[in-house]
């Protein structure tokens, strides 16, 4: 399966959102709501401290260009305060006063920007990577692009040949709902590309705009979680064939593991007011028993090795620390310990979603510690609940 990756570029959002903000804006909006008494502590337990998005807060929070009469209309509302006894005049000062409260934002107005702002990240990214491992525009082969939450046909696969611009008989592969697994699954695919011609060149570009889940109304505690964690953040990749001099890592195989009857655990669902990402508590423990999989999945793949081979390092997005914890404590004793701290490091300024796995890997090639041969393993899981791991060699 020999394919070889260059280092990832990765822009961040450029603007800084920091917790005590959305702390201050959720306590403002719900003052009543049953987790309102401990919206510090939930806070400080993310370990976030604060997090990039491609737009400011204040768009995400802003009111919509209507108002609160825009979902039921000015003359059916007329029509049931009148059955209610209302007087014509009094009617007169309820539409009035409706027509002064201003609605919430509409998908449409959650998602242009966003869109917008996804497709310009994206095509940073893209120029990055390729800038980084020596190519032009012209001599990409496969174009492989994720973004789940700024639903777009075309999508971002479109945009950025048109953008970069990209040769016509490029091959283009969206894959807009990957969501959280974008960077492992992306890089299986375009090893299985290359694998079918050893010339081909694979650029993935992965841009994700999760604030656009941020959503005001929401009350739950789940929706507070939402938006704690995310982080916005494009990246991109060239993968090849052929080892090049940019190249960091070979890719030898990958693993897919999907968990049947855990579709509903995470989703995205559209709504009038936008986009809202759905958890369920069962969630961790779903996704820890992907963990258990991979962990299986590398002991049979290195049998010959018993007690002998451990990867160098863990490059893995599992969605949260609760689960990089459960990582660490169900991996073998003989393991050396620290093999997460690159996927900690990430976490300390949001959860990337797709782009998390190329954001962890380029920390872990800046830090400049990992030496040749070194053996890496990237770990991905995502709503579904699906995952997708790789084993390669460091180079």
């Amino acid at each position: 399966m020999a394919a070889y990756l260059c280092p990832p570029a990765v822009i961040h959002g450029e603007h800084t959102v920091k917790t005590s903000q959305i702390v201050e804006e959720v306590r403002d909006r719900h003052p009543n709501a049953t987790w309102a008494p401990r919206v510090d502590g939930i806070a400080a337990s993310t370990g976030i401290d604060s997090r990039g998005w491609m737009l400011p807060l204040e768009t995400a929070v802003a009111p919509g260009s209507g108002n609160g009469l825009r979902a039921v209309g000015v003359e059916p509302a007329q029509e049931a305060l009148a059955r209610e006894g209302f007087s014509g005049q009094d009617v007169d000062r309820v539409i009035a006063a409706l027509e002064s409260v201003p609605g919430p934002q509409t998908v449409q107005e959650r998602t242009a920007p966003a869109w917008e702002a996804v497709q310009a990240y994206g095509e940073r990214a893209a120029r990055g990577a390729l800038q980084i491992a020596g190519l032009d525009a012209s001599d990409v082969d496969c174009l492989i692009t994720s973004h789940s939450t700024t639903p777009a046909l075309p999508g971002l696969d479109v945009a950025l040949a048109n953008r970069l611009p990209l040769r016509e008989d490029v091959m283009l592969l969206p894959a807009t709902q990957w969501a959280c697994i974008a960077g492992t699954r992306s890089l299986a695919l375009a090893a299985d590309l290359v694998a079918a011609d050893p010339d081909r060149v694979v650029l993935v570009v992965i841009s994700e705009a999760l604030s656009t889940t941020y959503q005001p109304a929401d009350d739950t505690l789940e929706s507070l979680i939402v938006r704690l964690l995310f982080a916005d953040t494009a990246v991109a990749a060239v993968v090849t064939g052929r080892r090049r001099r940019e190249s960091v890592l070979r890719l030898d195989a990958a693993w897919h593991h999907t968990l049947p009857g855990t579709q509903d655990l995470h989703r995205l669902e559209t709504r009038a007011d936008g986009t809202h990402f759905v958890m369920d508590r069962r969630g961790p423990r779903a996704v820890q028993e992907t963990v258990t999989a991979m962990w299986e999945w590398l002991r049979v793949r290195y049998e010959d090795h018993p007690g002998s081979w451990h990867p160098d390092v863990l490059l893995a997005h599992p969605g949260g620390t609760r689960v990089l914890e459960y990582m660490e404590q169900t991996m073998p004793e003989e393991w050396p310990s620290g093999l997460l701290d690159y996927s900690r490091d990430s976490y300390t300024s949001g959860n990337r979603g797709g782009a998390a796995v190329f954001d962890i890997l380029r920390r872990a090639h800046d830090a400049g510690l990992q030496k040749a041969g070194n053996r890496a393993v990237l770990y991905a899981a995502a709503p579904g609940l699906t995952a997708t791991a790789l084993d390669g060699e460091w180079l």
